[in-house]
């Protein structure tokens, strides 16, 4: 960002190839699956760049900083937006099969829990899914996760537990072992 700000045309072909596949799932998740809509956003952060590199905190790490303009133009674009599309993401949750002895050989549909995944993510507010999707598919830290919604780390915390504990009610059918010791 320090060569960007100085005019290194190198630099930010760096930044843009590391960084807009990122940026391009998390607008395409976040912004109901619309590739365009998404493509639009990253060219829109990557210009706002170009125009403002000293908007950077330096003092933060380039990625949180990132996720935040990220989230807040969403949230300015879901303002726009009187009626909300329904959202449809698409998770890498790490439960694509389940095999117990009892149960050897039966396996989970993937495309039946992601399409369930989806349409349970799009039933919750907007504080639930974003951070569901910063943890999960993106990896960031609670930390870093926080720093991106402006929220102190117990409430991405209880935000995670909530979220979870709701996916896991809802969701139990692909995973019926577990929902029988829970009970």
């Amino acid at each position: 960002m320090q060569r960007l700000a100085r005019g290194d045309k190198r630099a930010f072909n760096e930044l843009y190839a590391r960084y807009s596949p990122a940026l391009m799932r998390y607008f395409h998740r976040m912004l109901w699956r619309d590739k365009e809509k998404a493509e639009d956003f990253v060219q829109d952060f990557f210009m706002k760049l170009i125009r403002q590199p000293e908007s950077f905190d330096s003092k933060r790490k380039f990625s949180t900083w990132m996720y935040s303009v990220a989230h807040n133009m969403c949230k300015n674009e879901y303002r726009r937006m009187e009626i909300r599309k329904p959202a449809e993401f698409e998770s890498v949750v790490g439960i694509l099969a389940v095999e117990t002895e009892d149960h050897a050989g039966r396996r989970i549909d993937r495309k039946a829990f992601m399409n369930s995944l989806s349409s349970e993510l799009e039933k919750m507010d907007e504080d639930q899914r974003t951070v569901f999707i910063l943890r999960f598919e993106e990896n960031l830290a609670l930390k870093e996760i926080a720093d991106v919604m402006n929220i102190s780390e117990g409430t991405v915390k209880s935000r995670l537990f909530y979220t979870l504990r709701k996916l896991s009610a809802k969701l139990n059918v692909y995973a019926p072992e577990t929902a029988e010791r829970s009970k």
